[in-house]
């Protein structure tokens, strides 16, 4: 099967999904693999994005704007254009075969709200070379992009602890 790109989701409404996509980007650190990732829709300072400064061999950028707004919002071009971005860089890291395992962060979610279409996103995966890793994460990944992917998990869900009443905790949500 070494005639295409490995690709991974992770999608469904439970948490975890991008938890497990910085699972993989550890052991991928660790076996000296280079790695790329590109955050959709976070915006804010993330225990992510300072633990993997400390890495050599791993890139994070966040590209999203944080809470994406109804379409009808004035705001909502903003993140189109944000989510335009991080496609750009996505296909920039697919072109330049630098990275062995590259992250699309909430990219599902993002094609979800309508930033980027999933034609889109399948055009830009389906120029990666078959030595590549690709991880999509995010809320409702469609069936045009599961259907590419080799690998596709769905978190659901048992229960939360915020309907208990924990508010997001840093080293758990952030």
């Amino acid at each position: 099967m070494k005639d295409k790109p490995r690709i991974l989701i992770f999608t469904g409404p439970g948490k975890g999904k991008t938890t497990a996509a910085m699972g993989m980007s550890l052991r991928a650190s660790g076996h000296n693999m280079r790695v790329m990732i590109i955050q959709f829709v976070k915006n804010s300072p993330t225990g992510e994005i300072t633990a993997f400064e400390k890495f050599d061999n791993v890139t994070i950028i966040q590209t999203g704007l944080g809470f994406i707004p109804k379409p009808s919002s004035r705001k909502f071009a903003d993140h189109k254009n944000s989510a335009h971005h991080g496609l750009a860089l996505l296909a920039d890291a697919i072109d330049s075969k630098e990275y062995d395992l590259i992250i699309a962060d909430e990219i599902c979610t993002a094609t979800d709200s309508e930033l980027i279409t999933d034609n889109e996103v399948i055009e830009t995966i389906s120029k990666a070379s078959p030595d590549t890793i690709l991880v999509l994460t995010g809320r409702n990944a469609t069936p045009a992009i599961m259907e590419i992917a080799d690998t596709v998990s769905e978190i659901i869900p048992i229960k939360h602890g915020y309907e208990s009443g924990f508010k997001a905790q840093k080293g758990v949500e952030f």
